[in-house]
């Protein structure tokens, strides 16, 4: 499976999420609605300069077009804090328990943990995978 697959769904994830309707993205973008339709059902794959001008008009960029992508392909997330933004970010990878998050990795920890905090840990990422999942499925925790 490519990095890509799922990018349409991924890009009508956005902007679904931010409420905007497809000609108005587009005509941010500078691309025709009916474009933006192709892109988003898969019919088309856009350039990158198109893209680039797309995630400009969402106002995202490529590390949240990434987990938008991990969210629609149902791929397991791990979550990150990133210092510079002070923000939880959602990454790709499977821990060393298959698939279980590794929570070292994902908050970047060298120092291994009290076996209890390094379980609320895992479990309180796990969680939030999970809130994710509902949140774009719709489904139940």
């Amino acid at each position: 499976m490519s990095s890509f697959d799922g990018l349409g769904k991924a890009l009508r994830w956005i902007r679904d999420k931010q409420g905007k309707k497809q000609y108005e993205l587009a005509d941010e973008a500078g691309v025709t609605k009916a474009m933006l339709s192709a892109y988003e059902t898969g019919k088309q794959r856009p350039s990158i300069e198109t893209l680039e001008k797309i995630l400009g008009a969402l106002r995202v960029d490529l590390a949240d077009l990434f987990n938008a992508l991990q969210i629609v392909n149902e791929r397991t997330p791990l979550v990150r804090f990133d210092q510079r933004s002070g923000t939880v970010i959602a990454e790709t990878g499977s821990g060393p328990n298959g698939g279980a998050v590794d929570i070292y990795r994902t908050l970047g920890l060298q120092e291994t943990l009290p076996p209890l905090k390094e379980e609320a840990l895992t479990q309180m990422l796990t969680g939030f995978h999970k809130l994710l999942r509902h949140f774009h499925r719709g489904d139940d925790l």
